[in-house]
């Protein structure tokens, strides 16, 4: 029986962002943030943005797809396709859909991407008032259970409690991301260093986010990436960046509603990230380099156990800051700033820096990277995740 599989058959030729903005400050409107980003993208791998065939995005992404084609005078537009949910979880799944449409035959050159302009549009968690609180919102709401960081908190709290992780823990991981965005001009923290005495005298949100660099921004931008053949690939200016593994999902019951899933304590990520290392035929272990979508700190500390990366047992002793930086650091992780730091483009910024580390080109650049890891948005599902590598991988 033929093997069915992405790895190794296609790979990311071009990638492309605007100057990411704090929320609200973005001089241009979302939909030309977008044709902004896939420009540049194009335009890295050396590619008429008329040769673009698809696209592909996620979280309810503004800029449709057959608008993105008119505006930028494609010649024909053969895929276009958006993941279901809410947020980051699906950044990974939409590079996945667009190598499964190139692989396919469906399209030849597809763009993945996501576009954000909070000031243009609602600001996440302060849209219109509603009469009345519907579907899981009338069981939560009652009882103030209203923001994502009030709703999350409580699975993060469940696990640290089960497996004694000290709050130390999740202050390594803010640090790493404001650590690493000091060295990148194009975050929005730049300039804007975070020392253990700033995170432990911030402000409280809720436990165990009890410090505001606990969670993630709210920011203006858009970013893209350009998929496209492994074998057009190697004719195109950059070093190829090609797709190991990748896998979207999740496990039983996940999405049982009003916080009434089994696995409670969980990112969601226990069947994806068995799926998509079983595709990559690779482990943790083969990791250089991890990008690890920042909700919330805690969500990244759910992230690394589901995905293998730390034991809980030892998460303590394992997730402390020297472990999480580049160039050194065991586990150098959010190597650009992340979500915390660089800019919360719902996770796309992170494929587009695992790209860079693969290139060589980072900012804080892990020497001889040759496997990067995308940990998709946690705690909400479906979620997804994605292995990146060098030709030195296939």
């Amino acid at each position: 029986m033929t093997e069915r599989t992405l790895r190794g058959k296609v790979a990311i030729a071009g990638i492309g962002e605007t100057t990411y903005y704090k929320h609200g400050q973005s001089p241009d409107a979302e939909f030309k943030l977008a044709l902004q980003a896939i420009i540049a993208a194009c335009r890295d791998a050396g590619i008429d943005p008329k040769e673009v065939d698809g696209f592909a995005s996620y979280g309810n992404d503004r800029s449709e797809a057959v608008r993105l084609a008119a505006a930028l005078g494609i010649k024909e537009l053969r895929f276009s396709n958006m993941h279901w949910g809410g947020g980051g979880g699906g950044v990974a799944a939409s590079v996945g859909n667009a190598a499964a449409a190139v692989q396919s035959g469906m399209a030849n050159c597809v763009i993945a991407f996501r576009s954000l302009a909070q000031g243009q549009f609602a600001r996440y968690g302060r849209g219109a008032a509603v009469a009345a609180a519907t579907g899981d919102d009338a069981f939560l709401f009652p009882y103030g259970l209203m923001s994502p960081a009030q709703r999350f908190a409580m699975k993060i709290t469940r696990f640290m409690t089960e497996h004694g992780i000290r709050h130390e823990a999740l202050r390594s991981i803010a640090m790493a991301s404001y650590h690493h965005a000091q060295n990148n001009p194009s975050a929005v923290m730049y300039g804007r260093p975070l020392t253990q005495e700033k995170y432990d005298a911030s402000r409280w949100i809720v436990e165990p986010f009890h410090r505001l660099f606990d969670c993630c921004q709210e920011n203006d931008g858009a970013g893209a990436v350009l998929v496209v053949p492994a074998d057009r690939a190697k004719d195109l200016p950059h070093k190829p960046t090609y797709l190991l593994g990748v896998a979207q999902g999740g496990h039983h019951r996940s999405a049982a509603p009003v916080h009434n899933a089994p696995d409670y304590a969980s990112a969601h990520f226990p069947t994806v990230a068995k799926n998509m290392w079983a595709m990559a035929k690779l482990g943790p272990q083969d990791v250089d380099v991890v990008q690890a979508y920042e909700n919330f700190t805690g969500g990244v500390l759910l992230s690394l156990v589901e995905h293998g990366f730390v034991d809980p047992a030892r998460a303590n002793e394992f997730l402390v800051l020297e472990n999480l930086l580049a160039p050194t650091g065991r586990m150098p992780m959010n190597t650009s700033g992340g979500n915390l730091a660089e800019c919360y483009m719902h996770g796309l910024e992170m494929v587009n820096e695992a790209v860079r580390q693969l290139r060589g080109t980072a900012n804080n650049q892990v020497p001889d990277a040759e496997v990067v890891a995308v940990l998709g948005g946690p705690m909400v599902t479906p979620v997804s995740s994605l292995v990146l590598g060098t030709e030195a991988t296939l």
